[in-house]
């Protein structure tokens, strides 16, 4: 079984758990060619441990090598070639930027089939519905080989990814949602006798990777809050909570990691506050500082308005960090408030604060419900069981 996993950027650092289900797979005994669109930057490719293994990047290609894979599929099969140009212009947004995607994805394509077939690869996967998934559909359409993808969360549903969801649906061999959450919002939008195709199958962690917790008592007195700074996330709330928070506890730190388009807007809200002193952006770090820096954290918060399932509360399940979240989306498929965490509701800042100070004012329960959050992920986000159920969902004609 020789499988490809295509992404929109191989390595991501916001995307760790693709490299670790590519690692696990392989650990599996599975042969995992890894495709990417477009180029990671440096300091991502740096900081990934792939096992020496490349990955080939579409856009990285001459022109020489897409002139030459057209014309050879033109002719190979005409029919075939024009039939997936039709639904390439088909399967995208309306307007004119949609039309030049389509073209574009339909391009790339062409490009990436016939590497798929040097390579002799057996199966695609794409993760995530987006640009990169069109691209593998399409790719698929010209050799015929069955497709897959990785339903995440729920900004899929959303313009403009959302428009052609169905579609991928209809189209793919199996979809594997990684939530329970993120099935139904794909289940909503098919027939029902598509249902059957759409498996739970959990993003999962590599627990020899990880470092072991760090005693609660030698933690540092930080709130750390991971994320992209973009407006969905709600970091613009947790600073207010915070500010009503820091007056009577002058020694603890909110940290963000993080980049992205509201950093200026967090920036200005943070010298409104007066939390110039309290709050440190971080910026983006990679996948070793990451873990660092959740590891020595006092608790976890993410204030999201949306989310899928996220990674980092796994990874703070797995290092006993506690952590807050609101309860959106498949995020209470992880947390269960007051057994293994603590949720709230979303846009409720009173409440985050409230919450949040329980928790600083309750270190014996806080450390109670971070143990129990480790014991679930032990039990259900387990990347290498991930990697053997998918290992018979690439490989069942019938899934």
């Amino acid at each position: 079984m020789r499988i490809a996993y295509l992404t929109s950027q191989y390595p991501a650092t916001s995307h760790t758990f693709i490299r670790r289900e590519v690692v696990a797979l392989r650990r599996s005994g599975v042969d995992v060619q890894t495709f990417s669109i477009r180029s990671p930057s440096a300091a991502e490719r740096d900081g990934h441990n792939d096992g020496g293994a490349t990955t080939f990047t579409v856009l990285d290609q001459p022109l020489r090598a897409f002139a030459a894979a057209h014309i050879a599929e033109l002719f190979r099969s005409p029919l075939r070639y024009l039939r997936t140009f039709r639904l390439a212009l088909s399967h995208r947004a309306p307007g004119a930027r949609g039309l030049a995607l389509g073209i574009a994805h339909f391009g790339e394509s062409v490009l990436l089939a016939r590497e798929l077939q040097r390579r002799g690869v057996t199966h695609l996967h794409n993760h995530f519905a987006n640009s990169a998934a069109a691209v593998g559909l399409l790719a698929t359409r010209l050799t015929g080989m069955p497709w897959s993808f990785t339903m995440h969360g729920i900004s899929e549903t959303d313009y403009p990814a959302g428009l052609m969801l169905a579609r991928k649906i209809e189209a793919a061999r199996a979809v594997r949602c990684v939530s329970w959450f993120g099935r139904a919002q794909g289940m909503r939008l098919v027939a029902p006798d598509q249902w059957d195709k759409m498996h739970i199958v959990r993003c999962g962690l590599l627990f020899d990777e990880l470092p072991e917790p760090m005693p609660a008592e030698e933690r540092q007195p930080i709130i750390l809050c991971i994320g992209r700074l973009s407006p969905e996330k709600g970091q613009a709330g947790l600073l207010r909570a915070f500010a009503s928070l820091v007056r009577d506890r002058p020694g603890i730190e909110l940290h963000l990691v993080g980049d992205g388009p509201d950093r200026h807007r967090l920036d200005r809200l943070v010298d409104e506050l007066g939390l110039a002193g309290s709050v440190r952006f971080r910026g983006r770090l990679s996948e070793a500082d990451t873990i660092a820096a959740l590891r020595t954290a006092r608790m976890l918060v993410l204030p999201s308005f949306m989310e899928g399932l996220p990674i980092v509360l796994l990874e703070a399940a797995a290092l006993e960090v506690p952590a807050i979240a609101s309860r959106v989306a498949g995020v209470p498929e992880l947390v269960e408030d007051g057994v293994n965490g603590v949720l709230f509701t979303p846009g409720n800042w009173d409440e985050l604060a409230a919450r949040t100070k329980l928790l600083l004012d309750d270190p014996i329960g806080a450390a109670q419900l971070a143990t129990a959050s480790r014991r679930k992920v032990i039990d259900e986000f387990d990347a290498m069981k991930s990697a053997h159920l998918l290992r018979t969902l690439f490989g069942s004609p019938h899934c």
